[in-house]
């Protein structure tokens, strides 16, 4: 179990050289410890003041320093915390962590800090994972999503829905203890609209999850075809760069490459695939299953063909053999180099010449894609564990209304609005476990 008592310290800045380097401190003693290897007195300042002076081991002056002091509960994690700016040398951040757990400290967990903001009620397990989602964001609507459910947005709305169940709950709970004088305190007509409004509305929440997913990892792009079609040269001229090796010889690419590209706010994780043929080659044979392995998985198949060696019925029986993906691109390459009639070509297919950079159409299709998620100003779920969640709630939901379809007894009934609020609690935190907690707070950064 956490010791709540102990004072820890970690980093809070990366690994490496740097100007800069934050060392943080939180815990009952923290003031108390860094006062005692500090060259001035902080026992009586106020919080969010700065200080300067030196950490010391005995006489020995490590670093000059600037001292943030936060005392409780004005502090991110609820504790009296200190934050330490010194220079970033590895070796100084080094010796500043040895002298403070010399002084009384202990090395922080993965995610501690976080996780005694939420023991404290500084933030709930929902806003607390939305820091982690906030540290990771690599996209401006990642970022914003990331900052909408630290505020509290996803929070205020599991607890409304969580709040309406509780209420109708008591009510049932209520007949449980009159059970032998048949009485009923819950209107099971207004409980079926509430439980069809709760419905409702968890359903909204949990369609969310596939836009929140997009917004939050990115939309899985693999770029396939067969050899030379010109998929290296696509990847660099998306990406505006020489980032794959790009030859005349087919089966240049042998593995996967992988890149981001970011298209009105939106990330495409790019797969670089090799091309798909038969081959005697056993190091291209392994490329070629890889392929077949991420075009599985994709989100979207950018699928190129050169439209010089390609004719309108070999694409077709090309195209039959592609798995099944939520979207398709189909993109004509090196179609600058000869003339074509568009007629003879399937409806949909995008004309493009990767090496020219002449690839507007497909930008334009991508476009069109980000469009079709539903990245509104309403709250979205980005996090499995919650959708999962949801999906557990509402079939509980579900349970309750077939019970009173079916006219069963109350303590039944009030047994599923239980388990539905068990479901909503664990998103929160309002319900958990050490187990639960270790999982998620194992993923954090030490200093954070």
């Amino acid at each position: 179990m956490l010791n709540l008592h102990d004072t820890i310290v970690a980093p809070a800045t990366p690994a490496g050289v740097s100007a800069i380097s934050i060392v943080r401190l939180s815990g009952l003693d923290s003031i108390a410890i860094m006062e005692s290897c500090f060259s001035k007195k902080l026992f009586d300042k106020d919080g969010y003041t700065i200080h300067y002076g030196f950490v010391k081991d005995g006489e020995t002056k490590i670093d000059e320093v600037l001292v943030s002091l936060f005392r409780n509960p004005n502090s991110y994690t609820g504790e009296d915390s200190i934050e330490i700016s010194c220079h970033g040398s590895p070796y100084i951040v080094k010796r500043v962590i040895e002298t403070l757990i010399k002084s009384g400290a202990r090395m922080a967990d993965p995610g501690e800090f976080t996780l005694r903001a939420f023991l404290n009620q500084k933030l709930d397990l929902a806003q607390a994972e939305a820091v982690a989602d906030m540290i990771h964001s690599n996209s401006e609507a990642s970022l914003q999503l990331a900052i909408s459910q630290i505020r509290g947005g996803f929070s205020d709305d599991i607890k409304y829905l969580r709040q309406e169940l509780i209420d109708f709950a008591a009510l049932i709970e209520l007949e449980n203890d009159f059970g032998e004088e048949d009485v009923e305190f819950a209107n099971r007509l207004q409980l079926r609209e509430l439980i069809d409004k709760l419905l409702t509305q968890i359903e909204k929440l949990r369609t969310s999850f596939i836009s929140g997913n997009v917004l939050k990892h990115g939309i899985n792009t693999v770029i396939a075809g067969k050899p030379n079609a010109g998929k290296s040269t696509l990847l660099n001229a998306l990406l505006n760069e020489e980032r794959a090796i790009v030859s005349d010889i087919a089966g240049t690419t042998r593995d996967t490459i992988e890149e981001l590209f970011t298209l009105k706010g939106v990330q495409f994780r790019l797969i670089d695939t090799a091309g798909l043929r038969e081959s005697e080659d056993a190091i291209e044979q392994i490329g070629v299953g890889k392929a077949k392995t991420e075009m599985n998985k994709a989100e979207l198949l950018i699928y190129l063909f050169d439209v010089k060696t390609t004719t309108p019925q070999e694409l077709e029986l090309e195209l039959e053999s592609l798995p099944i993906t939520k979207n398709r691109v189909i993109a004509a390459n090196k179609s600058d180099e000869i003339t074509i009639d568009r007629k003879d070509w399937p409806e949909g297919v995008l004309f493009i010449s990767a090496k020219q950079k002449n690839i507007d159409s497909l930008i334009t299709a991508l476009e069109k894609l980000v469009e079709t998620y539903e990245f509104g100003n309403e709250t979205m779920v980005t996090n499995a564990r919650h959708a999962d969640a949801l999906a557990k709630s509402s079939e509980s939901l579900q349970a309750v209304l077939e019970g009173l379809e079916f006219g069963i007894t109350s303590d039944l009934v009030a047994l599923d609005i239980r388990t539905s609020l068990h479901y909503l609690g664990l998103i929160t935190g309002e319900v958990t476990n050490d187990e639960v907690l270790d999982s998620i707070f194992g993923r954090f950064c030490i200093g954070k």
